[in-house]
């Protein structure tokens, strides 16, 4: 079974300022973790592990920034900063016009970039000459 492989050298080379605050047992956690959204297995949609191994990174990425409190550069406000001011300090976010299967991912970069790379997972595919429909039912 060919899976992508959690490589931590790798992983917070790319996501450096992450990487100061996610250790190698935690970003193996949140790789796991990642297996949930994106299939890490043979049967996943994402056939080719190299780029499955891309977009897990970025999977696992995400939820480490999402997973981040203040003092690590985390941040609980949810969304893009729609406004702010400074005298009595005021804060508005929102989540843009997305739709509300993307406003997840939209939260951070990473999840934002997550979400434009795997655009290809969210087309219909027509496949010709098939006799019958290519999904089934339970």
């Amino acid at each position: 079974m060919a899976i992508a492989q959690f490589d931590y050298t790798k992983w917070s080379a790319r996501y450096p300022t992450l990487a100061t605050y996610v250790n190698e047992g935690l970003g193996g956690a949140l790789w796991d973790e990642a297996g949930l959204y994106l299939n890490n297995t043979d049967a996943s949609p994402v056939q080719d592990v190299g780029r499955r191994g891309v977009l897990l990174g970025m999977i696992t990425a995400h939820l480490a920034q999402l997973n981040l409190s203040a003092q690590q550069g985390g941040s609980d406000v949810v969304g893009r900063i729609a406004s702010a001011s400074e005298g009595s300090v005021s804060l508005s976010a929102d989540m843009g016009p997305v739709t509300n299967a993307q406003a997840w991912w939209a939260q951070t970069k990473w999840g934002a970039a997550y979400w434009a790379a795997t655009t290809f997972l969210r087309r219909a595919r027509y496949v010709p000459g098939r006799p019958q429909p290519a999904w089934s039912w339970p």
